[in-house]
């Protein structure tokens, strides 16, 4: 990858992809981009351009300007978000893709897309398997189950090397919750740090799958680097790391913040979707086909969570 695009750039994906994208490849270009500006560490070692996916003309005019040989596609609506407005969710999760696989077709690049657990439903097993029913009852998930199949029709028909991961739910501390189900597993350390003590949306022993940042940024690196001929799956592959409930969160936090507390007040609609979800996602096809695996699990990432983001925190109260 010598010139790189990173779609969505300033969501939470996006704001840790991009740097450990300039970092792993020195020599190459790494363009972020997004709807608006955000944070300024988008813009430290290489361009940022304002870019709405929707706009298919703007898509291909900003990948062939660029040179572009790789696109990191992570624009989306997430999933509680989505809900309140499915038609924009459609809009931009769909035609976004669509714009974006065109581009790539006609300039000739790699893509990596991210799908996610929400791309399964009440249906699938509560350990769900690599190849499984994915009858999703969220506009976000019914977008990513059409998104894979998309990809995989733009690899079969036209060739384009497309391929992606199944992202659990996401902690990170550089970017803040952005609506999605599994975003009291970020929320949760900010209040731990600030107040010592959180109300959750989820119920204590909802169990969902999560990774910790580092690992999800090293899976998407990983896969593209893969030879192409070690895999049988290329797109969607099920990623897993830990598998969480708020109550087990709440009690390793516990540890390093004596007396904290956690509360429950149940959003519905959220709990809703993530009891639609399996409790745990089988990763072996991953495994087997470009050798993932996780290097962080819930007590590693739990004290790194609480360093790094009491360290951002600290460093925000004291310029403020």
């Amino acid at each position: 990858m010598k010139r790189v695009l990173v779609t969505g750039a300033a969501g939470q994906i996006g704001t840790e992809l991009v740097p450990a994208l300039r970092t792993q490849y020195p020599d190459a270009v790494v363009a972020a981009s997004d709807i608006r500006a955000g944070d300024p560490i988008l813009e430290e070692g290489g361009p940022f351009v304002t870019l709405d996916v929707t706009r298919p003309q703007a898509v291909a005019r900003c990948v062939a300007e660029h040179g572009v040989d790789a696109i990191f596609h992570l624009a989306a609506i997430l999933s509680a978000t989505a809900e309140d407005d499915p038609q924009a969710a459609y809009h931009v999760n769909m035609d976004g893709l669509h714009n974006v696989l065109e581009a790539a077709r006609a300039s000739g690049c790699s893509v990596f897309v991210p799908s996610s657990i929400a791309a399964f439903g009440p249906g699938t097993p509560t350990e769900a398997p690599q190849d499984t029913i994915q009858r999703p009852n969220t506009i976000y998930g019914v977008t990513k189950v059409a998104g894979e199949l998309l990809c995989d029709y733009y690899h079969h028909k036209y060739g384009v090397d497309v391929r992606g991961v199944r992202y659990p739910g996401l902690i990170s501390y550089m970017a803040p919750p952005g609506g999605g189900t599994t975003d009291y597993a970020v929320d949760i350390f900010y209040h731990a740090i600030r107040d010592g003590e959180y109300t959750c949306f989820l119920e204590a022993d909802t169990q969902l799958d999560m990774m910790y940042m580092p690992d999800a940024l090293r899976a998407a690196i990983e896969l593209m680097e893969t030879d192409a001929g070690g895999l049988r799956h290329r797109n969607a592959f099920n990623v897993a790391a830990m598998q969480l409930t708020p109550e087990h969160l709440a009690e390793e936090i516990r540890k390093h913040v004596p007396g904290f507390q956690i509360h429950y007040d149940v959003d519905p609609k959220r709990q809703a979707i993530a009891e639609s979800w399996p409790r745990r996602v089988d990763d072996s096809a991953a495994r087997e086909e470009w050798g993932w695996q996780p290097e962080f699990g819930l007590e590693a990432m739990v004290e790194d969570m609480l360093a790094r983001l009491g360290e951002r925190l600290g460093a925000a109260a004291a310029s403020s």
